[in-house]
């Protein structure tokens, strides 16, 4: 969930909210039906409501859709959009609309539940003649030397510093990737296109691509960073490229465990990919260097996000197929208030039994309401 100063620094994003702003524009017909997912601040509703919209669905399961409905009220529009604070997946809708809009992004469109999500929208929500914003991202991927990514990656675990060795918790660090800027001059070889997604079918979910990258200019190769293009109608669209003007998304560096020297000539192949687990993407870079003279193998790498996580046997044991699970103390709170969520208890009752049942853990049934508040937000029946 991001702030509203996280919101801002979206809207004030004016090459992305620009070119959002023009696609709309050129979607949105007088009376059309408009449905913004990931609504945030609404300000793609209240753009749409500005060109044309005869309704607005704008979907936001945050609280952020509080400061929408403000929005909307305080620009003449709080008639013609219906907020719906809930996930997309779990709406329905009486009728198709006309233009779906969405910027479910991270800092790669490969993030969280955003191409499920858009295509359970498209599949059940889209007229069959709608439009899709956006169209179509485009993944791009290059060798990159950068000192700066790796000191902000994996500086604090520099072997040396108080004269300890930190070699264990760089292992996971390098199996890890952050986000980035870098310029044109970073570059060590001409990107390469490894992936695209067309929202007209945007599943699968998961993605992978096999860059090769020939290098063209000699320097130290620190890993690979990657980024996207966007084409959010025919003609419309930004970069996120080195050179190109800064966007909120910024860029990814996805690190080498070392440097490697590189000159002319020489080649590095890449797997990349991403899979999707459990709501969050385990991402898997496979990097083999070879020397422009042949049969010279200068360094090879295996890496996945998923060895950057570090995971205790405790940890291991409690998700194994054999594992019998019993209720903690923390769980039997959280079962109890659960159990009383049925329509015919109030938060007030629930609260003072909890209080009344766990003495030790609440000191007052104040506290226990603000516990049985928390999962009655989280799994109260909207509406």
């Amino acid at each position: 969930m991001y702030s509203l100063a996280g919101y801002g620094e979206m809207i004030a994003d004016e090459i992305r909210t620009g070119t959002y702003a023009r696609a709309l524009e050129r979607a949105v017909r007088p009376g059309s039906t408009v449905l913004d997912i990931g609504a945030g601040s609404g300000i793609m509703s209240l753009l749409a409501c500005q060109y044309g919209a005869r309704k607005v669905f704008a979907i936001e399961p945050d609280e952020i859709i509080e400061v929408a409905r403000d929005l909307a009220r305080a620009n003449g529009f709080a008639d013609r959009i219906e907020f719906i604070r809930e996930v997309s997946t779990k709406v329905k809708l009486h009728d198709r609309v006309d233009v779906i809009v969405a910027d479910l992004r991270g800092v790669l469109p490969l993030f969280g539940s955003h191409l499920p999500s858009l295509a359970d929208a498209r599949q059940r929500f889209l007229a069959e003649s709608g439009v899709m914003i956006p169209r179509r991202d485009t993944l791009w991927a290059c060798v990159v030397e950068s000192a700066e990514a790796v000191q902000n990656l994996l500086g604090a675990w520099t072997n040396g510093k108080r004269g300890l060795s930190f070699d264990a918790a760089r292992r996971y660090a390098t199996n890890t990737w952050t986000r980035c800027r870098v310029n044109p001059e970073n570059l060590l070889a001409e990107p390469q296109r490894w992936g695209e997604i067309d929202y007209a079918d945007p599943l699968p979910a998961n993605r992978k691509g096999s860059p090769n990258f020939r290098i063209t200019k000699r320097g130290v190769g620190h890993g690979l960073v990657v980024w996207f293009d966007t084409e959010l109608a025919e003609g419309i669209g930004y970069s996120n490229a080195p050179g190109h003007a800064k966007l909120i998304y910024g860029m990814a560096f996805f690190p080498w465990p070392e440097e490697v020297a590189l000159d002319d000539g020489d080649h590095v192949s890449v797997s990349l990919r991403a899979d999707l687990v459990g709501g969050n993407y385990v991402w898997s870079w496979q990097s083999r260097v070879a020397g422009a003279a042949a049969g010279e193998l200068k360094a090879e790498f295996r890496q996945s996000s998923f060895m950057g996580k570090p995971l205790s046997p405790e940890s291991l044991r409690r998700v194994a197929d054999s594992f019998r699970p019993a209720l903690g103390e923390d769980g039997e709170i959280d079962r109890l208030v659960l159990e009383r969520m049925n329509g015919e208890h109030s938060l007030g009752e629930i609260a003072r039994e909890l209080a009344g049942r766990f003495p030790e853990c609440f000191r007052n049934a104040r506290e226990a309401l603000t516990r049985a508040g928390e999962l009655s937000e989280k799994y109260s029946r909207r509406g």
